[in-house]
């Protein structure tokens, strides 16, 4: 059995809670995660800096944690931006949100969206990590 774990080139969180930033880095860290991690503080900021990023040709992060409830542009506006703008990437991006509270009106608005791969309920553990790159690894 192959136990080689995949890590992530390029991360993105999407959250304006400075809180849940660190201690989300700090564990992605601790787990060896991703090379990169990304941090937008809201979805008007996301949206600007990875259309950036597109504008230049370069890929963009692989994984984004997205948010819902954030000033600005929430999770949700994000995400009918987003899937709009066409990407460079090779790979597939996959979106995991994030949220403090799991609404079953947010659950099922979650299905619209073919990007959109799982909800994680906050904070987010390394037990949710180490589930993530046993998913993406197999």
């Amino acid at each position: 059995m192959n136990m080689t774990i995949t890590k992530i080139k390029s991360v993105c969180i999407i959250d304006d809670d400075p809180i849940f930033i660190y201690g989300t880095k700090r564990i992605m860290k601790e787990v060896d995660f991703a090379d990169e991690i990304t941090v937008y503080n809201d979805g008007l900021a996301a949206y600007e800096g990875l259309k950036a990023i597109i504008d230049k040709g370069e890929e963009l992060p692989s994984m984004i944690f997205l948010d819902i409830n954030m000033p600005i542009m929430n999770g949700w506006e994000f995400l009918d931006e987003f899937i709009q703008i066409p990407n460079n990437n090779s790979e597939e991006i996959t979106i995991y949100i994030i949220s403090s509270s799991i609404d079953p009106r947010d659950i099922a608005r979650i299905q619209e969206y073919e990007i959109v791969n799982n909800y994680i309920l906050k904070p987010i553990s390394i037990e949710d990590l180490h589930n993530i790159l046993q998913s993406i690894g197999s």
